[in-house]
């Protein structure tokens, strides 16, 4: 019951459901995931660590930054669930679509230097 908890919790606030729509696409920094939600970078930071506890989000070190992408789904049969029906989910909603129109013009060099 806790890991199910844990996803539901997780996919909770508006602002992780948005996150786990854009890592639908591509893998994204700290840099570009706070640029696109006008917040800040600890809040995206902590929303990042509830997505990585619940298994929906995973990470890797890439040079000077680290990405974050979707979860396989491997370490949780409810993260694996969740995120199969999210690519499905939202697809029309107006705040995501603004957002993932926009993330073919997101470059990582240009807002991480600020």
């Amino acid at each position: 019951m806790k890991k199910f908890t844990e996803v539901m919790k997780a996919l909770s606030d508006p602002n992780r459901v948005k996150i786990l729509k854009m890592l639908q696409h591509r893998s994204m920094c700290v840099c570009e995931l706070r640029a696109m939600l006008q917040v800040s970078q600890p809040t995206v930071s902590k929303h990042l660590k509830i997505l990585e506890r619940a298994g929906l989000v995973n990470s890797r070190k890439d040079g000077l930054w680290v990405d974050y992408f979707l979860s396989d789904g491997g370490d949780s049969p409810y993260a694996g669930s969740l995120l199969g029906n999210l690519r499905h989910w939202l697809e029309k909603d107006e705040d995501i679509s603004r957002l993932t129109n926009r993330l073919p013009f997101v470059n990582r060099e240009e807002i991480c230097k600020r």
